[in-house]
């Protein structure tokens, strides 16, 4: 790790101020501390966000909740509103790391992390995301890489937040300079899916400062595959959100992780039409096979996604 500034903010305007060419915001520090000691990223100054009261506040006294962006892991798993009417986002929640690392990880910070990638994190290797000309994954060691990209690079998105948030049609708030920008989930990513440098939207000296979340879904579920059962990434994950009335269902969405440099909606005129029978959820699931391009390793994706995705849509409706 090399030398660094280091500087707390106590308001957002000043942690913009602080902001300059090289600089990188702490909260939690899970990943940029990580990426620092492996020597991929040796910011000038590190900004400490952890003071900033405004950024560590849940607000549901409207029918769009914000949850600022230094509310943790752990607070957004407890809460007990979230379990009632966001069930999907504690569920996501509680999936992430340990204990010890949901006790100060980061909403943003979760939404905000850069590439697993083994390739990417390794020292001595230049790969096509850090500016190289080679993503040695499409070729080599890809069992946890990506089935669908809009460019050579195959590492997936592993935030576990972003995929229900998603789902729930959340707006991640976020400053740019002097101005406050608004972008859907699929928005904050959508630069990851066509550039190999971005690991999201975000431009230099962004801020995430809260995500809101519209509460008019009344069903909401995350489910993931992973190796082990406590602490590992997901190999597959699965978010499904909908708005039941009656017996009709409305602006129900789908989105896996782990399967691409984005949140992937998984789209069908089923989905769309609501209609949630056992036959059409079925259809639903097996229609991705035909969507997705596996590499060497990860074709066993294909099937764990399918299956994820008839249990996440069977338990919105039951």
């Amino acid at each position: 790790m090399k030398n660094f500034e280091y500087a707390r903010a106590r308001s957002v305007d000043g942690a913009i101020q602080l902001s300059t060419p090289g600089s990188r915001y702490l909260a939690g520090g899970i990943d940029l501390l990580g990426e620092m000691k492996e020597y991929i990223v040796s910011p000038k100054r590190v900004i400490d966000l952890k003071l900033i009261p405004d950024l560590g506040r849940i607000d549901t006294s409207s029918s769009t909740w914000k949850l600022g962006a230094n509310v943790t892991i752990a607070e957004i798993a407890k809460s007990e509103p979230i379990r009632a009417t966001l069930p999907g986002l504690a569920e996501a929640a509680s999936e992430v790391g340990s204990p010890q690392i949901r006790n100060v990880a980061t909403l943003g910070g979760n939404l905000a992390q850069h590439s697993r990638c083994w390739y990417y994190r390794h020292r001595d290797l230049h790969c096509l995301k850090r500016g190289g000309a080679t993503c040695y994954a499409r070729e080599g060691e890809n069992k946890y890489h990506s089935l669908f990209s809009g460019n050579p690079c195959v590492s997936p998105v592993v935030s576990n937040l972003a995929v229900i948030l998603a789902a729930l049609d959340a707006k991640v708030s976020l400053r740019r300079g002097d101005k406050e920008v608004q972008l859907t989930v699929p928005e904050l990513y959508s630069d990851a899916w066509g550039n190999p440098l971005a690991h999201n939207s975000l431009q230099p000296g962004d801020l995430i400062v809260h995500v809101e979340i519209p509460t008019p879904k009344n069903r909401s579920t995350y489910l993931q595959v992973s190796e082990k059962s406590d602490f590992d990434w997901a190999l597959v994950s699965c978010a499904a959100a909908g708005r039941k009335t009656g017996d009709r269902w409305f602006e129900v969405s789908v989105f896996l992780g782990a399967v691409a440099p984005i949140p992937y909606r998984v789209e069908s005129p089923l989905i769309e039409r609501g209609e949630l029978s056992s036959a059409a959820i079925g259809s639903i699931s097996q229609s991705l096979a035909s969507q997705a391009t596996p590499l060497a390793h990860n074709g066993y994706k294909v099937p764990i996604a399918q299956a994820l995705i008839r249990r996440a849509l069977t338990r919105i409706v039951s």
